[in-house]
């Protein structure tokens, strides 16, 4: 009888422990495709923390991994993708087509910050970065800001101000719309 008991016991253990496991592989496999979600061009954080709000994961773990995640590639924007696009853009077929509208795109909004910001190219890269509209983000901003040769540190800042601005203003939108759905 109590070698009954026991292996009831066991197994009920064994069965919460691998459940509780599983979950934890979900879990860590979610928050990697926040990660790499928030590196993507165009999606950036705008999609990650829908996302991570979509299969349940906890609103602030998903808001620091989303962050880090889309800050990561500003700083190889910003040296290197000027560069590869001006090299690009004498490459015949559909490698020159993409780097002469990634070409466009960077001195077009660059274009854009400097109309609007005059002075405060700053304040202006952070908003452009910040608010969370098809066609801005920490990709399109810094390399707008490497084309405008906006400093380096100034750049890099302004772009990780917005990056947060956008991260609370898509964190309160996907909470809201998750919780009213739900």
């Amino acid at each position: 009888m109590c070698s009954i008991i026991w292996s009831e016991t066991f197994i009920k253990t064994n069965v919460y422990k691998t459940n509780q496991i599983e979950k934890e592989d979900k879990m860590i496999k979610h928050y990697l495709t926040v990660f790499l979600i928030s590196m993507v061009p165009i999606a950036e954080l705008r999609a990650a923390i829908p996302y991570s709000q979509a299969v349940g994961l906890p609103l602030i773990p998903s808001y620091i991994i989303a962050i880090i995640g889309n800050m990561i590639p500003v700083p190889f924007i910003y040296l290197f993708a000027r560069k590869v696009l001006e090299i690009g853009n004498d490459m015949p077929g559909i490698i020159g087509k993409f780097c002469r509208w990634c070409t466009a795109k960077g001195e077009k909004g660059g274009e854009k910050l400097q109309a609007t910001a005059g002075k405060g190219l700053f304040v202006a890269l952070l908003l452009f970065v910040g608010i969370p509209l098809p066609g801005t983000g920490a990709w399109t901003g810094t390399l707008a800001a490497s084309f405008l040769k906006m400093d380096f540190k100034s750049s890099a800042i302004a772009a990780m101000c917005g990056v947060l601005l956008a991260g609370v203003i898509m964190m309160t939108l996907s909470a809201g719309f998750f919780t009213l759905i739900r």
